[in-house]
């Protein structure tokens, strides 16, 4: 998931039984991130586009910082393994969650069809 302050900007769902590697990572960042950033957020480009994320291995790989690069994405650091500085757990999920307060869901199917 990637968002900015206006909100979330793209999603994906890693297929099942599958994991993020760096080259599906570089998918994502170039085929969907980027696609996302252009249809909704185009203005972002002309300030220049500051990645956060956390500091796992399929970031860090080549493939990605090549891609970081090409576009001309910032990445800000983020220290290791610190989960009381994640910005989902600050930001993020207090939003997604605020439209579903005193809702109930008796299945999955409902809730989907929300």
């Amino acid at each position: 998931m990637a968002y900015d302050k206006n909100g979330v900007t793209a999603t994906d769902r890693v297929p099942p039984g599958s994991t993020v590697i760096a080259a599906y990572y570089r998918m994502f960042l170039q085929d969907v991130l980027r696609a996302k950033i252009c249809q909704k957020r185009s203005t972002m480009f002309a300030a220049g586009d500051l990645i956060l994320h956390y500091n796992v291995w399929p970031h860090a790989s080549g493939a990605v910082l090549e891609i970081l690069e090409k576009y001309g994405w910032q990445v800000l650091p983020h220290p290791p393994y610190s989960p009381d500085m994640s910005p989902p757990d600050l930001d993020l999920f207090p939003k997604l969650k605020k439209p579903l307060h005193e809702k109930c869901f008796r299945s999955i199917e409902r809730c989907l069809m929300r």
